[in-house]
């Protein structure tokens, strides 16, 4: 069975794709950005846009019954690789050991000009396996 994730506001959904998906005990996020409630990227650099990236990701997760600590696998996109040690930075503040495995790329640009973050998860959803 596949359960849609719905957050409020969710910016995404004029896109025509859900926040997350929930199916068979794993929770797929789709990318999350820096951006505010509103759906504009947030100010204030790198760090910021990677904050609020985490921010997001984190009320998806929870909308879908999972939390940070289920990730298992995370995708980080960046536009500028020489922002590597931010981003391990940003995986220690909002990631405990075990860590989730994960794969860090750059790309040439996402979904707007002004994005420079982008995060992806895949999350065990506690419980799951009891039902």
């Amino acid at each position: 069975m596949r359960e849609r994730v719905i957050t409020r506001p969710d910016p995404y959904e004029s896109f025509l794709l859900s926040q997350g998906i929930k199916a068979n005990g794993w929770l797929f996020i789709s990318g999350q950005a820096g951006a505010d409630e509103d759906g504009q990227i947030v100010t204030g650099g790198f760090m910021a846009q990677g904050e609020q990236a985490f921010a997001n990701l984190r009320r998806a997760l929870e909308a879908g019954g999972a939390s940070l600590h289920d990730v298992v696998k995370v995708t980080i996109f960046v536009t500028d690789m020489g922002h590597f040690e931010d981003v391990v930075a940003l995986r220690r503040k909002f990631f405990s050991a075990p860590y989730p495995a994960d794969t860090i790329a750059e790309i040439r640009a996402l979904y707007t000009p002004e994005a420079m973050i982008e995060i992806e998860a895949i999350a065990v959803v506690p419980g799951a396996e009891d039902r």
